[in-house]
């Protein structure tokens, strides 16, 4: 018994070792995102994708290969599961039924939209789903939690790191442009706030707008927002059973040609399983605040650090390789996601 336990520790211990030199260089690029986002208003997930290019050369060093790796991926996983403290029932019921229908109606008809569009345009569905959830449900960090339900293929990184790009920077500009648009329309404080938290795709910039409006239009921008943040449970479910129905056809291939099959991924991940005990157990009131408000950062810290070992990954070239047809499937999907919400709205509110 103790021989296994010491075993066991010995593991962890070169594991560490092995993991440390990328973990920590992700660490610091992650606290340099997070310093220059905290100082000029810009979105973190950003700084924390451009900062990491910038020392990609790290991710050719075999003392950083390892940890980089497991920081994109396995860190990335732990953010997303802490992303369910984000979210109660009571929150969602606050605001009555029917913004509730409008968001579910916009992000399932966004994502069907993209994925649509993505085959038209030549691409394979997981792009339309992985660019249309960004859009749909809260850009950076549901194009990071999205795309690590997807199988392993080489240009899923690729995807989703431009994906990060172009909801970042589309909803640094929703900020600025959507207020404007909102005192056009002649939008109340309340449903001015429901506009903007219904398209505008990153929390903090929904927040941003939201409040530079009054505290009413923020109060109202933030509690859609969050429902629409709700909405990662079933496209998590729906990516999910996508993965799992590929890796199905391709055993039946497999076994078919008499190759061996690839094993079957679970039909919901580890992590998107505790995303939703959070969310249940956060909808009950009985955590702590002081535990919410660190598991909030905590996944933030996570997410970040995982962009930032993304973005070592990557190299500029391949960014620029992509082609101007995935930032107009972007472009297109912001559009009809604001058009649509409007229309809803019109329809249903005001």
């Amino acid at each position: 018994m103790l021989e296994t336990c010491g075993a066991t520790v010995q593991d962890w211990a070169t594991r560490l070792k092995v993991l440390w030199p990328g973990v920590m260089v992700a660490t610091v690029v992650a606290i340099a995102a997070m310093f220059l986002a905290s100082h000029y208003g810009a979105p973190v997930m950003l700084f924390a994708l451009l900062l990491g290019m910038a020392v990609n050369f790290l991710s050719q060093d075999r003392r950083c290969v390892a940890g980089i790796e497991f920081t994109a991926k396995q860190v990335l996983r732990w953010g997303v599961a802490l992303l369910g403290l984000k979210i109660t029932a009571v929150q969602v019921q606050a605001m009555g039924w029917q913004p509730v229908v409008m968001v579910v109606l916009a992000v399932a008809a966004t994502i069907t939209f993209g994925i649509v569009m993505a085959k038209l345009m030549g691409f394979k569905p997981f792009f339309g789903l992985l660019s249309g959830g960004a859009v749909g449900i809260c850009g950076a960090s549901a194009a990071m939690a999205i795309a690590a339900t997807f199988p392993h293929h080489p240009q899923r990184d690729k995807a989703t790191l431009f994906t990060v790009i172009s909801v970042s920077t589309l909803s640094t500009v929703a900020m600025v442009l959507y207020p404007v648009l909102a005192r056009l329309l002649g939008l109340d404080a309340v449903h001015a706030g429901m506009f903007l938290g219904g398209t505008i795709h990153d929390v903090a910039q929904v927040v941003g707008a939201g409040y530079s409006m009054g505290p009413a239009t923020g109060d109202a921008a933030t509690v859609v927002k969050l429902m629409r943040v709700a909405m990662l449970v079933p496209v998590l479910v729906f990516a999910a059973w996508m993965t799992h129905r590929l890796h199905a056809q391709s055993h039946d291939a497999a076994t078919a040609s008499g190759q061996a099959p690839p094993s079957r991924p679970p039909l919901l991940p580890g992590f998107a399983v505790v995303f939703v005990l959070l969310v249940v157990v956060n909808s009950l009131d009985t955590l702590p605040r002081w535990a919410v408000a660190g598991g909030n950062e905590l996944s933030r810290a996570f997410l970040v650090g995982a962009m930032a070992a993304i973005g070592m990954k990557t190299h500029i070239k391949e960014i620029l390789s992509v082609g101007w047809k995935p930032a107009a499937l972007v472009v297109m999907e912001t559009t009809f996601l604001a058009v649509l919400f409007w229309v809803l709205m019109r329809w249903m509110v005001v």
